[in-house]
């Protein structure tokens, strides 16, 4: 039954692989293997007409460029064949990871079903977050990819650290450059990756003889992570203060989002009494304090790192009903797990939105269902690649999807040394008391073609309307 719920979930997972809802940052990895597909050795800036570099261009998406340049495959199809990956490669990242854990039949299955659906009763959409109804939207995003990757490398390096993974020195050193791909490809989820790896070095107890290993891979990872020529990974380390703000919704209401992952915090407890250094404890432990250090320091992007105490004890939950210890035990385990799934599986219900016609779903569902965002397709008979775009908000953020800069980047720009202005000058061209000799100064500077607005800001100024959107939104061409 358990084999069979997750083999279910997985053909959802399967099927949100085809449709590929649009939602968050979708464009902006549209528009990075856009870039890469026109120019592999120097496609500059994702989102605007700058050559700069960006953290983007991690490993991960440049075989996805290759793949769009070589195939002449449509973009979108580039990041389904991208999601088809990242699901099958976090499928068997938790099952190798799990077997290092227990040998039990239905663990792998339950660690699924707990990765999933042990969230909390308000569905919560974030990339790096494993709750099915953020999977669904993520899917196709580095960091799914990303975190399989860290399951296959915690899989690697406790068969490493127990001496049942061939190879010696060379085992070492594919385990650090394994590493710095994990932190390029997605710089949070790397966290992640690497505090797992704390972690199940400290449960292995290993000896002295390990540790002159372990430096070898450890360097090994930090010149990969030195010679990588897209962007300087090493600069980002000062790049916290413009992600504090937004990523402070990440503490908000815990219990609606992460409430049932106390489920498994309680399975944790057992597994330390009997080993202080379960790697899942540690594991844990170390992810929470953390995210704690970033909650008492205001430094709010570290709660990116939440995973890191989430998937140990979700994990640990899935383990409780297989482990050891008397029957009765595991059977309330069960009994507790099942229901927690039950509660975190209705509360995620609105993702079979994405796959069943809105009108297919009972009512109850339907209300749990979030429309995701209708794409910018609709401009591309007009606006062509490389052409400049004013736009705003959403649409600053759809646009570069289709080949096409904006003026302002739809998301934060580390490497961007003008992106204050952008913004600001951006935000002077709609106003709506903005006179039209400033508006064609901006349209002069940046070289601007189009004009996307819903507002009607623009309405009666030069500008000609050319095309109208499915949302209300109007394509104005530049006089």
């Amino acid at each position: 039954m358990v084999r069979a719920a997750a083999g279910l979930v997985l053909v959802l997972l399967v099927l949100l692989v085809v449709r590929l809802p649009w939602a968050g940052d979708l464009g902006m990895h549209a528009a990075t293997v856009q870039r890469l597909r026109h120019s592999l050795l120097d496609p500059g800036n994702p989102l605007v007409d700058a050559d700069t570099p960006s953290p983007y261009y991690s490993p991960w998406m440049l075989v996805l460029g290759g793949i769009a340049r070589v195939t002449a495959l449509d973009v979108f199809t580039v990041l389904r064949l991208a999601a088809a990956a990242g699901l099958v490669l976090l499928v068997t990242g938790v099952w190798r990871y799990i077997r290092t854990l227990s040998a039990h039949p239905a663990a792998p299955a339950l660690a699924l079903l707990s990765l999933l659906l042990l969230w909390g009763t308000t569905p919560f959409l974030w990339s790096g977050f494993l709750g099915l109804n953020s999977l669904a939207l993520t899917v196709a995003y580095p960091s799914t990819f990303t975190l399989g990757l860290a399951f296959h490398f915690w899989a690697w390096l406790t068969g490493a650290l127990r001496g049942t993974a061939a190879g010696g020195w060379g085992v070492w050193l594919g385990l650090g450059v394994l590493w710095g791909v994990i932190l390029l490809c997605h710089q949070f989820s790397g966290v992640v990756a690497s505090v797992g790896a704390v972690a199940t070095v400290v449960a292995a107890r290993a000896g002295r003889e390990v540790w002159p290993r372990l430096g070898a891979a450890a360097a090994a990872g930090l010149v990969v992570l030195w010679v990588w020529p897209y962007y300087d990974f090493f600069a980002l380390l000062g790049a916290g203060g413009g992600l504090e703000p937004v990523h402070r919704v990440l503490y908000a209401e815990p219990v609606a989002r992460y409430g049932l992952v106390l489920v498994g915090v309680a399975a944790l407890v057992p597994r330390w009494l009997r080993d202080r250094r379960d790697p899942l404890v540690v594991f844990f432990v170390l992810g929470a304090l953390v995210v704690s250090a970033g909650w008492l320091t205001g430094h709010y992007s570290w709660g990116r790192a939440l995973s890191a105490a989430v998937v140990p004890a979700q994990l640990a939950a899935a383990l409780a009903p297989v482990g050891a210890g008397r029957r009765s035990v595991r059977s309330g385990w069960a009994v507790l797990l099942g229901g927690a799934l039950l509660a975190g599986g209705w509360a995620q219900a609105g993702t079979l939105g994405y796959v069943v016609p809105r009108g297919g779903l009972p009512e109850v569902v339907e209300d749990r269902y979030r429309a995701p965002w209708t794409g910018f397709h609709w401009i591309t008979p007009w606006v062509r690649y490389g052409d400049v775009v004013m736009a705003e908000g959403r649409a600053a953020r759809q646009v570069p999807a289709y080949g096409a800069y904006t003026v302002a980047p739809g998301y934060p720009d580390f490497f961007l040394a003008d992106e204050g202005r952008r913004d600001a000058l951006t935000e002077v061209y709609f106003a709506e008391r903005t006179p039209e000799s400033v508006r064609r100064e901006v349209e002069r500077e940046f070289g601007v073609r189009w004009v996307v607005d819903r507002r009607g800001v623009l309405d009666g100024t030069a500008l000609r309307v050319v095309a109208r959107g499915p949302e209300g939104d109007v394509l104005y061409a530049v006089p």
